[in-house]
C-alpha cells in the first residue's frame, strides 16, 4: 500500500502478522479479540466495553459507509487498537462525515490493515484471547512478542474507573429514528432510574428513555447511600470493560441496593449483580463479540439473535436456589440471563439496546419498566 507505513501485530505466544498502518501511528497494547459483526464498526470502536482490548473485525471490508457523529456510543473511543483485512478509503453514505482512517487517527487509535484476519481469528479460537501489540515504530517481532508476554492480562483488571463519567448527569434523549431524529419518552408514568456508568453506551440510555424512564447517570464509584438519597424508583447497572470481580466497589454498592429497589443489569452489570448476590464469574477462552449470537429466553421459549461483547461469564450454580437462569447461549450453553425469585432483580449478559442491531431483545427495557411498576404497586399496597 503505497504511502502507508508498515505495521506489525505480535501476540504474546509469538505469532506475528505484517500489515499496514491504519489510523494513528505508534503502538497499541491490549487483549486481542475478534468481533463477528458484518456492520456497526463505528459503534464497536466507540463502545467503552472494549477498553483494554484490540478488536479484530472478521468481516473483510470495514469503513465502506464511513463515520457519522449520531452513531457514536460514548463521549470518546476507549479501545486500544483496531485490526481489519481492508479499510475502505472511499466511504459512500449520505450520513458520512469522515472516513475510518481519519476517525481512528483523530482519537489516537493505532490500527493495522492488510493482514489475514481469518488466520488471526482461527488462532484466537484455538489458543484463546491473549495480549498483543500493534506497532508502526518497532519492527522487531521477537521484542514485540516478548513485551506482549509480560503485559498484565485481563483477569484482575479494573478498567471501569478509566471509562466512567466523573460527575452525575441527566439523560433525556430517546432512540434515533430516520427522518425524525432522537425520540422522546413514552407518554406514561415516568419512573426515575439511577444508571451506574461502568462504561454505559448511549443507546442503553436512549432505550431507557423510550420505555418511560427519567435517567440520572452516576459515576461507578457512587456509594449506595448516595443513590438511595436521590430517591429513585429503580437502579440500572451498565455494561463496561475488564474483570467484574475486580470492581469490588460496584459489587458492594449493588449488594446494598438489591434488597431495596428493582435492579436491571446488562453485560458487566449482569456480572456485578450476580457477584453481589453471592455468585462467581470466570474467564471465557475467547469471549463472545458480535451481532449474531443465538440466545433462548427460557421464560418464553423464543430464540433471539443478539449483540454481545464480553470475555467473562457467570457460574449460575454458584448463585443458589433463589436465582434462576432465564437465558442461555445456544452456541455454548453459557448463562445469558438470570432473575431472582423473590426480589425485583434481573439481568442479561448480552446487549438488548443493540446499536446497530439486531433488535430482537429490545423488549427487555419494557420488561424493566413493568417490573418497576409492579414493585411500586406492591409497595403502595404494603405487600
Amino acid at each position: 500500500m503505497r504511502g502507508k507505513k508498515k505495521a506489525i501485530l505480535a501476540l504474546a505466544d509469538g505469532r506475528t502478522f505484517s500489515g499496514w498502518s491504519l489510523g494513528a501511528e505508534g503502538e497499541a497494547i491490549g487483549e486481542v479479540v475478534f468481533n463477528t459483526s458484518l456492520m456497526g464498526y463505528q459503534e464497536i470502536v466507540s463502545d467503552p466495553s472494549y477498553a483494554g482490548q484490540i478488536v479484530t473485525m472478521t468481516y473483510p471490508l470495514i469503513g465502506n459507509y464511513g463515520i457519522n457523529p449520531e452513531d457514536l456510543e460514548a463521549r470518546t473511543n476507549f479501545l486500544e487498537g483496531f485490526v481489519v483485512r481492508e479499510g475502505c478509503p472511499w466511504p459512500s453514505n449520505w450520513r458520512s462525515k469522515a472516513g475510518l482512517h481519519e476517525f481512528l487517527a483523530a482519537d489516537g487509535i493505532v490500527g493495522i490493515e492488510g493482514i489475514d484476519t481469518r488466520a488471526l481469528t482461527k488462532h484466537i479460537r484455538e489458543q484463546g484471547a491473549q495480549i498483543g501489540i500493534i506497532s508502526t515504530v518497532d519492527q522487531n517481532r521477537k521484542s514485540l512478542a516478548a513485551r506482549a508476554a509480560v503485559h498484565p492480562v485481563m483477569e484482575g483488571l479494573d478498567l471501569v474507573q478509566g471509562v466512567s463519567c466523573e460527575e452525575p448527569y441527566k439523560w433525556n434523549e430517546g432512540v434515533w429514528n430516520l427522518g425524525e431524529g432522537y425520540g422522546k419518552r413514552k407518554r406514561r408514568r415516568a419512573f426515575r432510574v439511577v444508571a451506574y456508568d461502568y462504561g454505559i453506551k448511549h443507546n442503553i440510555m436512549r432505550n431507557l428513555v423510550n420505555s418511560g424512564f427519567k435517567v440520572d447517570v452516576v459515576p461507578a464509584l457512587t456509594r449506595a447511600e448516595d443513590v438511595l438519597a436521590m430517591k429513585p424508583d429503580a437502579v440500572f447497572l451498565s455494561n463496561g470493560p475488564g474483570d467484574p470481580a475486580a470492581v469490588t466497589y460496584a459489587v458492594e454498592a449493588t449488594r446494598r441496593l438489591v434488597r431495596k429497589l428493582p435492579v436491571f443489569g446488562i453485560c458487566l452489570g449482569h456480572q456485578i449483580l450476580c457477584l453481589a448476590l453471592g455468585g462467581r464469574t470466570y474467564k471465557l477462552k475467547y469471549g463472545h463479540h458480535g451481532g449474531n449470537q443465538p440466545v433462548m429466553d427460557l421464560t418464553t421459549g423464543k430464540v433471539e439473535i443478539t449483540v454481545q461483547n464480553h470475555g467473562f461469564a457467570v457460574d449460575i450454580d454458584s448463585l443458589g436456589r433463589d436465582v434462576v437462569c432465564t437465558h442461555i447461549n445456544l452456541n455454548d450453553r453459557t448463562v445469558e440471563g438470570m432473575a431472582h425469585k423473590r426480589l425485583p432483580v434481573f439481568s442479561v449478559q448480552y446487549h438488548p439496546e443493540a446499536s446497530p442491531g439486531p433488535h430482537d431483545a429490545s423488549y427487555l427495557f419494557d420488561r424493566f419498566y413493568d417490573t418497576v411498576s409492579d414493585f411500586l404497586k406492591r409497595k403502595k399496597a404494603g405487600k
